[in-house]
């Protein structure tokens, strides 16, 4: 299995702090988002990495190579960050990686290496880490689902109330499912408008086309998303 990371943002929501510094690279604790991510994906058992890059792509490039200089790491610029979201981010990735299983995750996603195992160790080929403990808020990703906790639909516009949970930017694809994710991402992009989407546009018509994915509760394993310094707060409490 192959671990991607997308990392290419410019995260202006936590402005100044991320002015000139890649949000991933903010300390959280004695370790940055990005060290302890690929700490926790490692210790799950994944040992090849692919990170796409964006702004300030050099400063992450030197802080992997230099503190993990004996990981299989492989990074891919996106040039066009500035103006792409993180659905343009992962169609580079998925041309690079191809034919192959995938973890893939947000670089801004603090988290316990039990949600990496429980994911690996699902049975469902394709599926995402949900939270379902706590507040679900408007500005959340949030996920529907059916009496089978197969996803019927995920956004951040759908009602919190109606949500089953958190959709917390991690999620694990088969090789057939990468391909199916592959295709639609390209004929979207090549459309045109798909370069400003997030990435969970094309989840969503995958599991329209058929190829169902499954919501993972985590439960009581720890996990935030950072997009704000209320964010970064939470997350220094949560792993100290």
């Amino acid at each position: 299995m192959h671990c991607i990371i997308l990392a290419a943002g410019i995260s202006s929501r936590l402005r100044p702090l991320t002015d000139t510094t890649p949000k991933c690279l903010l300390p959280v604790g004695r370790q940055t988002i990005i060290e302890r991510a690929l700490r926790s994906v490692f210790h799950g058992g994944i040992i090849h990495f692919t990170i796409v890059v964006g702004f300030q792509h050099w400063m992450v490039m030197n802080f992997v190579k230099k503190s993990f200089p004996s990981f299989n790491i492989e990074f891919i610029e996106n040039k066009e960050y500035t103006s792409t979201n993180n659905a343009y981010s992962l169609l580079l990735a998925l041309q690079h990686v191809k034919a192959e299983p995938i973890l893939l995750l947000d670089s801004d996603v603090l988290f316990e290496t039990g949600i990496v195992r429980l994911l690996k160790k699902s049975h469902h080929p394709n599926c995402l880490a949900v939270r379902t403990n706590g507040e679900i808020s408007a500005e959340d990703i949030k996920v529907t689902v059916d009496e089978h906790q197969r996803v019927t639909a995920i956004g951040k516009e759908l009602v919190p109330s109606s949500a089953f949970g958190e959709s917390i930017g991690i999620e694990k694809f088969s090789t057939e499912g990468v391909l199916a994710l592959l295709e639609v991402l390209e004929r979207r992009i090549a459309g045109g408008g798909g370069k400003n989407e997030f990435y969970e546009a094309s989840f969503q018509e995958m599991i329209a086309a058929g190829h169902p994915i499954h919501a993972i509760d985590v439960g009581e394993r720890r996990c935030i998303e950072v997009d704000t310094q209320d964010d970064l707060r939470r997350a220094e409490i949560l792993f100290p």
